[in-house]
């Protein structure tokens, strides 16, 4: 199994910027790609971004690209999200979830943490 812990949400204003974190434990060998995902209220859960443990192939949403970056630290395992010019339709709980090797579907997830783009 692996645990996964989102933490760094918190409350922005419009054009501000967070750090989410997503600290892995447990049988972390086993992962071969990371993603986050935010699910804001009334809302599906959407993908956000993704990237290999390794550090490689970021992808991201269209909504975040060129505002996010997603990043690995293979050493602490942590991945994180950048946001930077955060607006209001980001608002949302994010999610860190876990793929496994061989598998398409994200097999572990953490409990999230809030953020809020607000003035």
């Amino acid at each position: 199994q692996v645990q996964l812990v989102e933490s760094g949400g918190g409350l922005v204003q419009p054009g501000g910027s967070l750090r989410l974190s997503c600290a892995a434990s447990g049988r972390t060998f086993s992962i071969a790609a990371m993603g986050w995902f935010r699910q804001a209220p009334g809302k599906e859960r959407e993908f956000v971004a993704a990237i290999s443990w390794s550090g490689a192939a970021p992808r991201y949403a269209d909504s975040v690209k060129g505002r996010f970056t997603i990043s690995s630290d293979n050493a602490r395992n942590t991945v994180y999200l950048q946001m930077y010019r955060l607006k209001p339709e980001d608002t949302a709980v994010y999610l860190c979830a876990g793929q496994s090797s061989g598998n398409v579907r994200y097999d572990y997830w953490g409990q999230g943490t809030q953020v809020i783009v607000s003035s």
